[in-house]
C-alpha cells in the first residue's frame, strides 16, 4: 500500500534545493577532475537498446578500435548498447575507455569495458 504523499512546504523545498547546489557542485569538481587527466578522446554516444549482434554494434565497435589506434580514448555514455560497443572497442585494443554514467533507478548499468578508474557516475 502507498503511503499518502503530503505536498512540501516552501522551506522544505527551499532548504532541499540549496543543499543540493554543493551536492552538484561536488559532482562537478570530481568529473573535471578525473577528466583533465585522462588525456585526448573522441565520445561515442548512441542508444542503449543495440544488441551485439547489430550492425552498428559492430561497426561502433570497429571505430572504436580505429580511434585508439591513431592515439586517441574512447568516452561514452558508460550504458549499453552503442555506448558498449564504443567501450569494448577501446578495450579490447588497449585504449584509454571512459564511461560516463548518469544512476537513475531501474535504468542503464556500467558496461564491462569500462577502466575501472575512469568510471564516474552523476
Amino acid at each position: 500500500m502507498r503511503k499518502e504523499q503530503h505536498p512540501k512546504g516552501w522551506n522544505e523545498i527551499k532548504t532541499n534545493d540549496s543543499w543540493a547546489i554543493f551536492k552538484i557542485m561536488g559532482e562537478f569538481v570530481t568529473g573535471y577532475e578525473k577528466l583533465s587527466r585522462i588525456g585526448p578522446c573522441v565520445s561515442i554516444f548512441g542508444s542503449a537498446r543495440t544488441k551485439p549482434d547489430n550492425k552498428y554494434y559492430q561497426l561502433a565497435e570497429r571505430i572504436a578500435q580505429k580511434i585508439v589506434d591513431n592515439g586517441y580514448g574512447v568516452i561514452t555514455g558508460g550504458g549499453p548498447g552503442i555506448m558498449e560497443a564504443g567501450n569494448k572497442g577501446a578495450h579490447l585494443a588497449g585504449g584509454t575507455s571512459v564511461g560516463l554514467n548518469i544512476e537513475l533507478p531501474f535504468e542503464q548499468h556500467d558496461n564491462p569495458y569500462i577502466d575501472s578508474d575512469k568510471n564516474l557516475d552523476f
